[in-house]
């Protein structure tokens, strides 16, 4: 994680100059490496010879000029050393940063698109840039990693953002597409930023200075990681439910004086206290002759925050967190026809603890499907303090640019599309100015001053009408927003797209497909293109009502399902939100409320997880959150 070195004089090149690599097109690509000081260096490359020095300390540059798309293409390299290449593209190359949803790869999205399992095309490559920090300074290089065409076996680990909007990209253009994956579950804007991006945030740089100094990282790397394990180990120890002979996972064990409860939802609103520590459950499931033996699929929804399951005594898997969704594979063998019984060892850390609702929980065997919900036994195992939240690295300001975007900052890119925000949620006011700054800095550091910056606005997320919500998520979208007043920026509006009990919603492909209608309009010049769907212009009062102007209507605005628009509050003088009945009326959107003589201000899907909206243009694309009303 610190600062890398390199033997000096040495011949090298950095990890994504390699076999399978794709350049970008018309862009004066460059290749790059480090040689002994004053080394001569030529790259042979489609017929020509392209030449560089190494300078005083070793790094050497070669331009290729403005190449047009094609390849496969071998490549030769010489320097002290010659390095030859048999498999290299030219097309356009798009870098997939921010966090997890970006990261997210398509083994979490294959249920809801199975045909992806059999996507192939060697004219489409993903470079996985590995997850690395440092904080005294830009690295050289990235730590080790290879272009890898898609095709079945590699497919599962593509970014599934990044692989739905490339086999897009590529229908429309056919050229080789290379995508740079770079993205880091749970990242802050801030540690996607230079200490230049930085430099009048001084609690942000002192918060880095930190963590330049090796002992005090590793020492509290390790402190963490000790007391983690200390929790962990004397919560074991005290459980009953682990302890042998008479285990509560165990087939045989007596749960009969068990109270029951209802699955799922949250421990606490069945009664059990809201503590932290272990909680079992146990359900017995009838299973036909038919199905003795075979192999099965258990699927839990989600569990917050940590879970081990057992089939007939025997552990098919576990969950160390709250975000991924249950699928565990029951061997062959393991069911039996008769009863058999399944138990969760459910453990809390310091969330609300429980089973997160709508999401599926079955046994599924043999094409038969078995429900789990309805009624468990349950016990409490062994109640605990909470275990407290970790530092994490990857939140630390400058960590990942320096050791993950400034190795690559060479490389020619068509342009970034942008996931990232869900982090930031807890303090989204300073978000609109980092967002901005980091999109200059980038630039700057990726040498184009107008390189098309694509991002995701935050799908819904969070529960449904809840008293205590603060609306951050909507206040998040707006401040990610307020970047599309900069130049060649777009926005992918993602908020029918979400899932209210999901941090990380299944349905990549049509957030891929909004960002490459975006592409084709800001980086592919496309200017008539329908890119977006209705973004908030102004407001008119009229008597009682107000008119809403909208910019990206399309071929016009629509309600989706023909109902009346939903979603719409306006407020009055008092500054109190009603619902505002709302319809189309020549293009714009008219609003009434019978609570209000006099309106004020408006907003539209301001909450964090808005449900059933139906206000979208023609072309299919959702209208854009938005308040008149800043605080």
């Amino acid at each position: 994680m610190a600062n890398d070195t390199f033997s000096a004089g040495k011949f090298r090149l950095p990890a994504i100059i390699c076999d399978g690599m794709v350049l970008q097109r018309d862009s004066n690509a460059v290749v790059w490496g480090w040689d002994k000081p004053g080394q001569s260096v030529q790259v042979h490359f489609r017929g020509h010879l392209f030449s560089g020095k190494a300078d005083s300390h070793g790094k050497w540059f070669v331009s290729l000029g403005k190449q047009e798309a094609g390849g496969p293409f071998p490549m030769k390299i010489e320097g002290s050393e010659t390095v030859s290449f048999s498999d290299v593209y030219i097309g356009d190359v798009w870098l997939c940063s921010g966090q997890s949803n970006m990261e997210l790869p398509v083994s979490r999205v294959c249920r809801t698109y199975p045909e992806v399992a059999h996507a192939e095309n060697p004219y489409i490559r993903e470079f996985h840039v590995p997850i690395n920090f440092a904080y005294n300074g830009p690295c050289e290089d990235t730590l080790p990693s290879e272009w890898k065409p898609l095709n079945p076996e590699n497919v599962m680990s593509f970014s599934a953002i990044g692989l739905f909007f490339a086999e897009r990209l590529f229908e429309d253009y056919h050229v080789p597409v290379g995508i740079i994956a770079m993205a880091v579950g749970g990242a802050h804007v801030e540690a996607w930023m230079s200490r230049k991006a930085l430099a009048d945030r001084p609690a942000k740089l002192r918060l880095a200075d930190l963590f330049q100094d090796d002992s005090f990282r590793e020492g509290l790397i390790q402190s963490e990681l000790e007391r983690e394990q200390n929790w962990q180990q004397a919560l074991d120890a005290a459980d009953p439910g682990l302890q042998e002979p008479n285990t509560w996972y165990s087939e045989t064990f007596d749960d009969s004086e068990w109270p029951t409860f209802e699955l799922p939802r949250y421990l606490s609103d069945g009664g059990l206290p809201e503590k932290n520590g272990s909680f079992w459950f146990r359900k017995t499931v009838e299973i036909p002759e038919e199905l003795d033996g075979k192999p099965a699929e258990l699927l839990l929804g989600r569990i917050v925050d940590a879970d081990t399951a057992y089939v007939n005594g025997i552990n098919v898997g576990t969950t160390g967190y709250q975000y991924p969704p249950r699928v565990y594979s029951v061997p062959e063998g393991v069911l039996k026809a008769g009863k058999n019984t399944i138990a969760v060892r459910l453990v809390s850390f310091r969330n609300k603890a429980g089973f997160i609702t709508e999401k599926p929980y079955e046994l599924r065997v043999g094409g038969h499907t078995f429900s789990l919900a309805g009624t468990w036994k349950c016990h409490i195992g062994k109640l605990s303090e909470m275990l407290p939240e970790n530092v994490f690295l990857h939140q630390i300001p400058t960590g990942l640019f320096n050791a993950m975007l400034s190795p690559i900052s060479p490389c020619r890119v068509k342009g970034v599309l942008w996931y990232q925000g869900e982090s930031n949620t807890g303090n989204p006011a300073p978000y609109a100015e980092l967002f901005r700054r980091m999109i200059a800095y980038w630039r700057e550091t990726l040498g184009d001053p107008e390189l098309p910056f694509l991002f995701v606005q935050l799908p819904n997320y969070l529960e449904r009408e809840n008293p205590s919500a603060k609306n951050r998520w909507a206040e998040l979208r707006e401040a990610q927003a307020d970047a599309l007043s900069v130049p060649n920026t777009a926005m992918a509006v993602a908020i029918d797209v979400g899932e209210w009990n999901d941090l990380h919603p299944v349905f990549k492909r049509p957030v891929a497909e909004r960002l490459e209608l975006a592409a084709r309009k800001v980086a592919y010049g496309e200017k008539d293109l329908v890119a977006s769907g209705p973004i908030f212009d102004y407001m008119e009062f009229n008597g009682k009502a107000v008119v809403l102007h909208f910019k990206e209507i399309g071929s016009g605005l629509v309600s989706s399902d023909g109902e009346p628009l939903r979603g719409f509050e306006m407020s009055g003088p008092g500054g109190v939100y009603f619902p505002a009945q709302a319809h189309i009326e020549n293009n714009t959107v008219v609003l009434t409320c019978p609570q209000i003589n006099v309106p004020v201000n408006v907003r539209y899907a301001w909450c964090d997880s808005p449900e059933k909206l139906n206000f979208y243009n023609r072309e299919g694309l959702p209208a854009a959150p938005f308040r008149t009303e800043r605080e």
